[in-house]
Formats: structure tokens, C-alpha cells, sequence
């Protein structure tokens, strides 16, 4: 019988204790890992390497963690969680709006960083037994490779972040998504940091999809609500 390989969780963080500490919890909770301490040390270890989850310390010595994150998002299908000293709110937001699925702010319990990680590997699984493509409106989003596609074939990369909220209207089409329902489904982090992450997501959406931002035809705000969605949507 062939047994199911453990997922692979990557710890990008130039303090040795701080990835030390992160292996031996997530090793003992039946995870694999791999340890870097420098972005461009992971960035080669990517070629050849595909992670579940990617835990990404923001202050690297080498490049802009953030930048990182964004292209992270753009370009793997990873679960990103960020790990930072940083705890201003702007932070916490800008690392969500540039594609992060988490933030975990140090210090922190490293039974806290196993549970974000169980919890975001729950998410996924569900999202890969659910359908790949969907279709609405003219447009095709495609989950497998985080692209929506027009009438005329051109497309536009979405990140993993975006792409949660876009799958979460369109499997809810026409009806209303509330903040509440959000934060559960979709949610890291609380309050005003939750609902200005998912505000961006929202209006980056909005703009790949050429909406209007005066009167959107799509994803209309119900203020003080939520939102709906307001396409027709098929599934393949």
C-alpha cells in the first residue's frame, strides 16, 4: 500500500532558533520541512520543490519580504503565512492585500503556527475536491492556475488569497455574503484588519474583472451586510 506523503511546510526565517523551534513542532505533528535563512537559498530550492504551506519571515536580509509574498502568491499554488515581529495593523493588512492566507505575529506559540497550518491545509483540501472552473458573465476563472480568462482569451493571474474570495461568491451567486460568513469561511485576523484585507481583495477583484467602481455590475457592496455576487455562474 502506498502511503500518502506528509505535507511539506517551508520556513524562510534568518534566525536559526526561530526555524529550529518551528521543525521540531510542526516535525512532531507529522509534518515535513524544509529551513532557509535566505530568500534567494529558497527561491532556487522552489525549481525543484513544491510546498504545501510557505512560512515567510518579513524582516530577510537578503530581499523585500513582502515582495516576496506578492509574487509567492502570484506564481504557487503554497499556502502563505506570514511570520513577523511587525504588528501595526497597516502591516498585518498589507501582507494580507498582497496575497498572505495568514499572520502570525511574534512572538509567538509554536502550537499556534501548527494549528494556522493544519487549518489552512483543511481549507485547500476542501477547495480541491470542489470544481476547478467556473463560468460567468463572459469570464472563466480558472483555480488550478489562478487565472481568470475573457471572451477574447486573455487572461489575468488572480492570487490564492483573491482567488478564495472570488471561489466563495461564486459558489454563493445572488445570494448574500456576509463579513460574518467571510470571517469564517475565509478569515485570519479580526476587526478592523479582516474587514480592510478583504475590502482590497474585493476591489482588486472588481478591477481584473472591469468593473466600474462607481456601480459594479458584479460584486456589489450591501453596506453594513456584505456583498452579492450578481453572475450567472456554471461550473465545469
Amino acid at each position: 500500500m502506498t502511503r500518502t506523503k506528509k505535507p511539506l511546510v517551508t520556513i524562510l526565517d534568518d534566525e536559526p532558533e526561530i526555524r529550529l523551534m518551528l521543525a521540531e513542532a510542526l516535525e512532531e505533528a507529522g509534518f515535513r520541512t524544509l529551513g532557509f535563512s535566505r530568500a534567494t537559498e529558497f527561491e532556487a530550492a522552489l525549481q525543484s520543490t513544491t510546498p504545501d504551506v510557505c512560512l515567510v519571515d518579513l524582516g530577510l536580509p537578503d530581499k523585500d519580504g513582502l515582495a516576496l509574498v506578492h509574487r509567492l502568491a502570484l506564481e504557487s499554488g503554497a499556502a502563505i503565512i506570514i511570520i513577523s515581529g511587525r504588528a501595526q495593523v497597516q502591516d498585518r493588512v498589507t501582507g494580507l492585500e498582497l496575497g498572505a492566507d495568514d499572520y502570525i505575529i511574534k512572538p509567538f506559540d509554536p502550537a499556534e503556527v501548527v494549528a494556522r497550518v493544519r487549518a489552512r491545509l483543511r481549507k485547500n483540501r476542501s477547495a480541491e475536491k470542489s470544481s476547478a472552473k467556473a463560468r460567468f458573465n463572459g469570464w472563466t476563472a480558472n483555480f488550478d492556475s489562478y487565472t481568470l480568462v475573457d471572451e477574447e482569451g486573455r487572461e489575468t493571474p488572480f492570487s490564492h488569497a483573491e482567488g478564495e474570495v472570488l471561489r466563495l461568491f461564486l459558489e454563493s451567486p445572488k445570494r448574500l455574503v456576509s463579513r460574518a460568513r467571510m470571517q469564517e469561511t475565509l478569515g485570519s485576523g479580526a476587526g478592523e484588519s479582516f474587514d480592510r484585507a478583504m475590502d482590497v481583495r474585493i476591489s482588486r477583484l472588481r478591477t481584473k474583472l472591469r468593473e466600474d467602481p462607481k456601480n459594479p455590475r458584479l460584486i456589489k457592496t450591501i453596506y453594513g451586510a456584505g456583498y452579492i455576487f450578481l453572475g450567472d455562474v456554471t461550473w465545469d
